[in-house]
């Protein structure tokens, strides 16, 4: 068995991070999953949560909010709609997008509740991840 795997994370902007992996954690519409290298072939949909890059005897953690994923025996791919590493995110926008989602859910009519629950989710695993 390898031990470990070729990731790739690519959003729209840039490469986010190319590298080999040992273990990957994330989050999918169906719920928290945990990537082996070897693991058999699979995609999934990506939804709002913390990344998880095990490299040998370090974690890299990165705040991933939708995608695809597609996991082959000895790569994975994600192709990300939005992620960012911890010092990308600034704390105080964070809070001020969950208040807004919060008010917005709360006031409920003439609203798309989907969005507005999304929205956050997508500022609490920010805040989650800057540890707020």
């Amino acid at each position: 068995m390898a031990d470990s795997m070729k990731l790739k994370i690519v959003a729209p902007e840039r490469i986010f991070y190319e590298g080999e992996s040992s273990f990957l954690e994330f989050t999918t519409t169906e719920g928290d999953m945990g990537i082996y290298p070897n693991h058999i072939p699979l995609t999934a949909i990506i939804a709002p949560g913390i990344l998880r890059i095990h490299e040998n005897d370090t974690i890299k953690e990165a705040a991933l909010m939708s995608g695809f994923i597609e996991i082959l025996q000895d790569s994975v791919t994600i192709l990300a709609e939005s992620v960012e590493w911890p010092d990308e995110i600034d704390a105080n926008r964070a809070k001020e997008a969950e208040i807004r989602a919060r008010r917005r859910i709360e006031e409920g009519s003439g609203i798309d509740m989907n969005r507005a629950e999304l929205a956050l989710k997508r500022s609490l695993v920010r805040q989650r991840l800057k540890h707020i």
